[in-house]
């Protein structure tokens, strides 16, 4: 059997907010493999759900910049080590040169654009003394439509969506451009992360059934009832991260497919959410911390 280790109780316990000793518990049942330990607690009813993000722990932000009548955006994360440097002026400056050097020579990934600003980071790191590195970024350019961006929270949560309409009168009416920012909001506080249903990969949709079965059986129900309601659950984890499906938190008796409809018609044309991105400051790294492990291992007993 691996050996259970208070680090890795720390971060199970920060992936899914389960308790310690259920996140030791967790590890011993499933011999220390880490995602199924996640499922374990999932179907216990340990775990709210198996986020990606993980514990927030980074230092940084999120700068997006819209220019060209709203044809054109782009959004990065940069990150470094403390919260004082990163609402520093200088920080700030070096995030909105990252967004304009994405937006006007276009990087293909984040390669290529860490290649390109190389000398500027090494340069920002001697000035400010932390660490300093572009995490990721998008780049979104549209035709017959409108790209608009939204951060919240001095740079915590970012999001950058793209719509496309029937005509640029669509695109400018006073409407559309309410609609995008009404949408921005909804992405950045219900977090969706799909557009529409067809766009959650089959194996989630496997994964997730599999979870909420056992789930329901865990309740006391027999299988075949189960099975059954996976099929209304599956539809609550639809309108959980499909934007579409989503209630609009403005207005709980319409879904934001019926919101976009509603202002197609007031504007004069099909609008079209093609695609968005949301960015959360820092999720999914973790800072080291050494008080911290050291509490995990000793309410774990692990010490």
């Amino acid at each position: 059997m691996a050996e259970i280790t208070a680090k890795m109780v720390a971060e199970l316990r920060a992936k899914t907010g389960a308790g310690m000793m259920d996140c030791k518990k967790a590890l011993i049942q499933t011999e220390g493999d880490f995602e199924k330990a996640v499922d374990w607690l999932r179907e216990k009813g340990l775990a709210a759900a198996a986020k990606k993000a993980g514990r927030i722990a980074s230092e940084g932000r999120v700068t997006a910049i819209v220019r060209d009548g709203a044809k054109v955006g782009t959004m990065v994360e940069v990150n470094c080590e403390t919260d004082f440097v990163a609402k520093g002026d200088d920080f700030k400056g070096l995030c909105n040169d990252m967004a304009e050097i994405i937006l006007t020579q276009q990087p293909a990934d984040i390669d290529a654009l860490k290649a390109l600003v190389g000398d500027t980071i090494t340069a920002a790191v001697a000035r400010i003394g932390e660490n300093i590195s572009v995490r990721r970024f998008e780049r979104y350019e549209v035709a017959t439509g409108r790209v608009h961006s939204y951060i919240h929270g001095d740079g915590r949560v970012g999001v950058l969506i793209e719509m496309e309409t029937a005509t640029d009168a669509v695109a400018d009416h006073e409407e559309t451009k309410a609609l995008a920012h009404e949408l921005a909001l909804q992405i950045a506080s219900m977090k969706a992360r799909y557009v529409t249903k067809a766009e959650v990969p089959a194996s989630d949709i496997e994964h997730e059934k599999e979870i909420l079965k056992a789930q329901a059986i865990n309740e006391g129900k027999k299988p075949e009832i189960a099975e059954k309601m996976v099929h209304g659950r599956i539809e609550k984890y639809y309108k959980e991260v499909c934007l579409l499906e989503q209630e609009w938190v403005k207005d709980g008796s319409k879904n934001i497919a019926a919101l976009i409809k509603e202002v197609s018609g007031k504007a004069g044309g099909a609008i079209t959410v093609k695609r968005f991105a949301r960015y959360e400051k820092g999720e999914g790294i973790e800072k080291k911390s050494d008080d911290f492990a050291a509490e995990v291992a000793k309410a774990a007993g692990l010490q």
